[in-house]
């Protein structure tokens, strides 16, 4: 196929996200401003304008009518994806990391970082249908028990009976999403032994990826935790994925340019394997 080069955020992309069809794709970056795109020609349709802070994480609803972005700049907000106007804002005390809708778009789950006097936390937040009655109370809120490291994901697990996350302590947990007990987590033996980078879930949410620092990733089965798989590479895992078309895996690898000049500096390498393998 002809690669399509997308030209428009001015410093680093830190998400991508398709929506459910796949012609359209979302993209955020240090630059404050998320920005969607045509998938199959690569033209911008618009851009979304409110943020102070670098947007690090988004998803888009079912029907691709809300957009929901988290950022540094302590807010997560709803936007019409159609119109680009801003529905609402959610404030926080910290930066806002990860953002994933609930089956049905009823419900969000919010990850937010370590701050100040804050501890790292997830939270649940309603998303009413009509704009006008939305609150910005929350469902749930979970402290996470290494307060002081980050969670770099979050997400629903299968039915919105869970929330999975992982993040900076290396450990994977299910946690129940109405109560926000701890159900499962991930033994030392058999997880990651560094920071977990990136997690995401089956297109069916049977199953889901983790990649860490640690140069490994690990499939799981979404509902026992249960290890399927570990696929060993060269690199940090900076970010994986599972194909929802094909029975493969996707890894993305590098080191943070901190590391570079004392380290391989052919950093920067790509990986696709099959469920199997």
């Amino acid at each position: 196929m002809r690669p399509i080069l997308m030209k428009g955020h001015e410093r680093p992309l830190t998400f991508l996200k398709y929506n459910r069809e796949g012609d359209l794709l979302f993209s955020c970056a240090k630059d404050h401003t998320p920005n969607v795109w045509f998938a199959d020609n690569g033209e911008r349709l618009g851009t979304y304008k409110g943020h102070n802070g670098a947007v690090w994480c988004c998803d888009v609803s079912r029907d691709s009518m809300c957009l929901i972005t988290g950022s540094a700049d302590q807010s997560v907000k709803l936007w019409n994806v159609q119109t680009g106007a801003q529905l609402y804002s959610f404030s926080f005390d910290s930066p806002a990391r990860s953002v994933d809708f609930s089956v049905g778009n009823k419900l969000a789950v919010i990850t937010t970082d370590p701050f100040m006097e804050q501890t790292a936390a997830i939270h649940v937040k309603r998303i009413a249908e009509d704009p006008s009655e939305q609150t910005s109370e929350s469902v749930l809120t979970i402290k996470a028990p290494n307060g002081r490291q980050r969670i770099n994901r979050a997400v629903w697990g299968p039915l919105n009976r869970t929330i999975i996350s992982a993040g900076e302590d290396s450990v994977v947990r299910i946690w129940d999403s109405e109560t926000g007990k701890l159900l499962k987590e991930s033994e030392k033996e058999t997880g990651h032994q560094k920071p977990i980078t990136s997690l995401s879930k089956s297109s069916d949410w049977s199953h889901f990826i983790t990649g860490s620092l640690d140069k490994s990733a690990k499939l799981w089965d979404s509902r026992t935790l249960t290890l399927i798989k570990t696929y060993v590479t060269e690199r940090p895992v900076n970010a994986c994925d599972i194909s929802p078309l094909l029975d493969h895996v996707v890894l993305g690898g590098g080191q943070d340019a901190s590391n570079v000049t004392t380290t391989d500096r052919r950093a920067g390498k790509f990986f696709k394997r099959k469920l199997g393998e």
